[in-house]
This record gives structure tokens, sequence and C-alpha cells, in this order.
């Protein structure tokens, strides 16, 4: 891990290297009786810290309401070294013990691993250099990306892609393995996530990756070399069952707005990237490409709803209809997928500027068709192939309107004026 990596230099984030002395990673440790484990791995992971971290390190045990011997351990072990802490919690939890450490940590970078270091500890380096450097805000060891190497049993691996999937699916997930336990995050990034997450077991991670994401922030992913621990005491059954219900919960919370997404854009998302040509914003290209995708959509069911309805009225009938039932469904999709607006404010007045948008469309391709049946006699082929071409003049048009109208972002000084 070179000064090199470490140096911030052309990033959006300040590094995170502090000139104080003071811990810069804080290494944490959730423990549920595990008085036998315990002491291996603290003295192997410090070995390695010692050896191959360059900077003030701080190890933290979180024991979770332990009922062997384990906090004793775990005691003895931070008055042999000065770098260990320990944390003692009165009730179980991963997500509980992770929420207490971090909050109240110093240190600028936070990681955990789970006690019987399944990861091969070569992976730590890699996963908190993007951090220390300012490169990302998030860094999760992957079982599942590609280059891991990963040594278990077929049950967990069918249940672990199995939930990658489900993730996928329900929450539109983009990171490939959300439950290993071998993650670091920024602290300031911690501090704006942490008092939106509410599970205080394993969806712990789950939510934070989803919140992340959603919030804009970069997950670095590291591909990881892993072991299963055949005497892990992880419940399946029951762990899967909280999963699915954290699922549930935070898909209804995304959806109806109770988690602030947009407040934790502004807050954590990051800038656009300035791009060099002059004249041309920053998110046009990426617009161009979703405005298409909901153009092409929106042009075949225009014409499915057309061809319905002319089988038993007039063209300009069914071309009107048609037009304004895909306008509306065009301008909500435009508005959340191109211009990335969510939220019900604004949608009312987006909505009917979305309509005078669809009057330019309509008088152009009822112009189109009134000037066609003013020539010839068309038949529906020809009427077809004229309004594709009308609406092909119409898209253009209504990109322009969208962009630099319905859906400009108005400067903070304009809104409030």
């Amino acid at each position: 891990m070179t000064a090199a990596i470490l140096s911030g230099a052309e990033t959006g984030r300040r590094p995170a290297i502090a000139p104080t002395g003071s811990a810069v990673l804080d290494v944490v440790i959730p423990v549920y009786n595990e008085e036998t484990d315990l002491e291996p791995c603290i003295r192997r992971l410090r070995a390695h810290l010692v050896e191959q971290f360059p900077y003030p390190f701080r190890i933290t045990v979180a024991d979770n309401a332990s009922t062997d011997g384990t906090l004793r351990v775990a005691e003895r072990l931070s008055r042999e070294f000065e770098d260990v802490e320990v944390r003692h919690l009165e009730e179980k939890g991963r997500g509980r013990a992770l929420r207490a450490v971090w909050s109240t940590s110093d240190a600028p970078v936070l990681a955990y691993m789970d006690v019987d270091l399944s990861t091969d500890l070569a992976a730590l380096g890699p996963l908190v250099a993007p951090l220390l450097s300012g490169h990302s805000d998030l860094a999760i060891g992957s079982r599942l990306a590609r280059g891991a190497r990963v040594v278990r049993g077929p049950k967990r691996e069918f249940i672990s892609r199995c939930y990658n999937l489900i993730l996928r699916g329900t929450l539109a997930a983009r990171f490939s393995d959300a439950q290993c336990g071998f993650k670091a995050i920024r602290a300031d990034v911690a501090e704006r996530l942490l008092p939106h997450i509410h599970d205080t077991g394993w969806f712990f991670d789950t939510e934070l990756l989803v919140l992340a994401q959603k919030a804009g922030l970069r997950i670095h992913e590291v591909p990881v070399d892993w072991v299963d621990d055949p005497d892990s005491s992880v419940n399946i059954v029951a762990t899967a069952t909280a999963d699915l219900k954290g699922i549930a919960r935070l898909t209804k919370a995304t959806m109806t707005g109770r988690i602030p997404i947009g407040d934790l854009r502004e807050q954590l998302g990051r800038a656009p990237i300035q791009v060099q040509a002059p004249g041309v914003a920053p998110s046009l290209v990426r617009q161009l490409v979703r405005f298409a995708a909901v153009g092409v959509a929106s042009t075949i069911a225009y014409l499915v709803l057309f061809l319905l309805l002319r089988t038993f009225t007039g063209a300009q009938v069914a071309n009107f209809a048609a037009l304004l039932v895909t306008a509306i469904g065009n301008t909500a999709l435009n508005r959340r997928l191109t211009f990335g607006i969510r939220g019900r404010e604004g949608a009312g007045l987006h909505q009917f500027q979305g309509l005078v948008v669809f009057g330019l469309g309509l008088a152009l391709t009822s112009g189109a068709l009134a000037l066609l049946h003013t020539m010839t006699a068309p038949g529906l082929p020809l009427e077809i192939t004229v309004l594709v071409l009308a609406n092909l003049a119409a898209t253009v048009l209504r990109f322009l309107l969208l962009r630099g109208w319905v859906f400009r972002r108005r400067p903070a000084t304009e809104m409030e004026s």
C-alpha cells in the first residue's frame, strides 16, 4: 500500500489519512460465545496489521452479550495489547454491535470481519485502500465476484446465490455479495447512513449496501479467498426468514419515501463527471440512452394501442387516444429513469408540462395524417409509416423540451425566489 495509492490525488473525496497519530483504521470483530476462537483470531489479525498496514490501527472486540468466557478473553487481550479494545453489549445482534462501535469510533475508516477469519487477510489491504485514498465510499469482500476462490458446501452456495438473485430482482442491487462478513466504510459515510438502518442482525449489511447504492455512493468489491467454517453457529433458516422480512420492509420503505433517499443523495452522492467537451452536459449521454429506451417502449405501446383503436374508430381519434395514454406513461418513466427525479413533489406540474409537450407531438402527428389524407387515400401501412416518421420528429422535440423545460434542474437561488 504505497503513498501514491493513499494520496487521494485527482479524486472527488478527501483522503482518509489524518496526521494525528490516532487510529486510521478500526477493525471490529463482533462475537457471541466465541471464547475458543477469539484469541487466535485477534493474534493472527493483529500480527497481519503490524506487518502489512503502515498506519495506526485499532481492533475492537464487540461482545454481543456472550454467556461464556468470551468477555474475559477479550479483556485479557486488551490488557496485553494497547491497540485492542473491548465493547460489551447487553443484547445480541451483529448489526447492533457494528452500529455501537462505528457510531462512536474516531477512526476515519471502519471495517469488520467475522471471528472465524474465513476470508484470507491478504484481501484486507485491497479492501481499505480505496477508502483511505478517497476513491470509494464502501468496500465489500465478495465470494461471488470473478476471481474469488471459495470452498464451501453446495447448500450454502445455493442459498447465497439465491439470496443475491432475490436482491437483484426486488431491490435492484448491483453489488454481488451482500452477506460476506468482510466489509469497510468511510466514517463520514457511516455517520450519514447509520441513522436510517433499522436492522440489528444479519440483514444490517444488506440494508447498508442498498441505501449506499441508492444514495449514489461508490461500492468497491474485492474478490476474496474464502473457506467455509464448518462449525459456524449461524441458523440458516432463521437468518433467511429474517432477511426476507427485511427485504419486504426495505422495499416498502424505499417505495413510500419513508427513507429520504433524495436527501441522502444530496448529502453523499458524487458529483457528475466534468466532461471537457464544451457545450456537452455531463449527464447528456446517459440521459439520451435512457430516453431512447423509454421512447422505444412508448412507441411500441403507442402502435399497439393505435392498431387496436383503429379497428373501430377513425385514424385521428385512435392517434389522439393512443398518444395521450402513452404520453402520460412516457412522462412518468422519463421523470424517474431518465432525469432521476423521485418522490411525489412536483409530479403534478411535470405531468401538466408533459401534456403540453404531448400537445405539440399531437400537432405534428395529426398534421402529418391530415396532410397525407389531403394528398391521397392511404391504406393502413402508409398511415403507420407516416406516423412513425412524425413520431420520430416529435421524439426529438420531446427530449429537448423535457430536458430544457419540464425537468430542468433549477439553481437553488432561482427556486427560492
